[in-house]
Order: structure tokens, then sequence, then C-alpha cells
């Protein structure tokens, strides 16, 4: 079941971006990720309209939203390929016509998922916080 984000949720979500951002950026330091938990916690997803996806009692995924863009997307990492990711993005298309979001182009996993949503590739970047290069992406139905 996918339902707006509450406070209540913080925890498990912090521990999801976390444990996902780990696994999906092995070439982003892993202390340099920790030290952004405080910012996910009090700036960005307050920021954001986030949406959770949950099932029996714990939440397994999420999508934060912050002016038409996919600003986070994240699935635990036991609970991936089970369609949750999708099911998150369908949400964040229900409710923006168009949206932008940015991946790592070292992560071809999310490349590929962004890509089977109906994301294209605009253009290369590089991303401010980490000097790695990143794709920016959008979404127009």
């Amino acid at each position: 079941m996918i339902r707006a984000f509450t406070h209540n949720d913080m925890d498990q979500v912090i521990t999801i971006w976390l444990e996902a951002s780990i696994q999906s950026h092995p070439f982003i330091d892993r202390e340099f990720l920790e030290s952004k938990t405080d910012e996910m916690r009090e700036v960005y997803i307050p920021s954001s309209d986030t949406y959770v996806y949950e099932g029996e009692g714990e939440v397994h995924g999420f999508v934060s939203l912050h002016q038409g863009s996919v600003a986070a997307i994240f699935v635990a990492p036991d609970m991936q390929r089970k369609g949750i990711g999708k099911k998150l993005m369908d949400k964040a298309k229900e409710l923006h016509n168009n949206l932008t979001l940015t991946v790592y182009k070292n992560n071809p996993s999310s490349i590929e998922f962004y890509k089977s949503c109906g994301f294209t590739i605009v253009q290369e970047q590089t991303n401010p916080h980490t000097g790695h290069p990143e794709l920016l992406m959008q979404f127009s139905s």
C-alpha cells in the first residue's frame, strides 16, 4: 500500500535511504553518505512530498517529490526487484505529468529502471556535492 509519509515513518525512511544508498553507490564514501543522514531527516524529507510503500506494518520504500522532481526514490535492499519501485514511480507520475530526476552515471541498474519508467536522458552533469558524473533525466506524459 502506498500512503503519505508521516513523521512516525522517519526512522524507517532514513534507514532505507542509507542502506540502499550504500548498496547502489559503492563509488561514494560510506562516511559521506552517513554524514548526510541529519540533512535527510531535518531538511530534505520535511521539505518534500513523500510517499511510502508499506507492507505488513513496515515501510519498504519511499519516493520524495520536490518541485516537479523526484528528489529521492529508494527501496530497502531486501525488498528490491519486487515491483515496489515501479509502484512508487507510478504514484509520482500520477501526481505530476512532468518529472525530472538525477542519477549517478555509475549506477546503470537505476538508469535502466528509470528508462523502463519512461524517463529519457536530457544531459550529463557533475553532482556538486560529490563531484561524480550524473545524468539529468525527464519524464513527460
